[in-house]
């Protein structure tokens, strides 16, 4: 070979490595797009995880409240039980007995065993309002009677309903009738 072929020759292997050099970088390049197409499908594939994660969360809590709606009054209703049993005795008994007070006393103890249950759930009485100032909080007016003076107009003159509170939120405001 002559000298001008051995510089051909180099210059063409000169062109060759730089173009290696390109396909090289072409390759880093096209690996770095896989690794990011790598790096998208994960995070798509754990957003749709996650997301039906949630939705499952979400119904399974659904399903959870619904069942406890149906069954939430159950505890309450177990404890009335025994009471309805014992008016289903004292119906018994008032219609053998001609004992009048004794039939009074057995109503009696099952009213103070009705209250007795529902206070143990939560229940209390409003306190009475009688000659107290007129709470929208706790009462409602169900009608308005002239005041005998003018200290109690504004105030509760009678009680006609008793109210109730169930863990400190009224469930039923004391109808009252107030002086005007």
């Amino acid at each position: 070979m002559s000298k001008k072929d051995k510089v051909q020759e180099e210059e063409i292997e000169n062109q060759e490595e730089p173009q290696m050099e390109d396909n090289q970088e072409e390759t880093i390049e096209l690996s770095a797009e896989e690794e990011l197409e790598a790096k998208v499908k994960e995070a798509t594939d754990k957003y749709l995880r996650l997301y039906s994660e949630f939705d499952n969360f979400r119904k399974r809590t659904q399903k959870e409240k619904i069942e406890l709606y149906k069954t939430a009054g159950e505890d309450v209703i177990s404890a009335i039980l025994p009471i309805i049993d014992d008016f289903e005795r004292a119906q018994k008994a008032m219609e053998e007995s001609d004992d009048v007070q004794g039939v009074k006393d057995g109503v009696k103890l099952i009213h103070d065993k009705m209250l007795t249950i529902l206070k143990q759930k939560g229940l209390e009485e409003v306190e009475s309002a009688v000659g107290k100032d007129f709470d929208l909080e706790f009462h409602e007016a169900i009608t308005q009677i002239p005041a005998p003076s003018k200290k109690e107009k504004g105030k509760v003159m009678d009680v006609i309903e008793k109210g109730y509170q169930l863990n400190g939120k009224v469930i039923r405001f004391t109808k009252v009738v107030i002086g005007q």
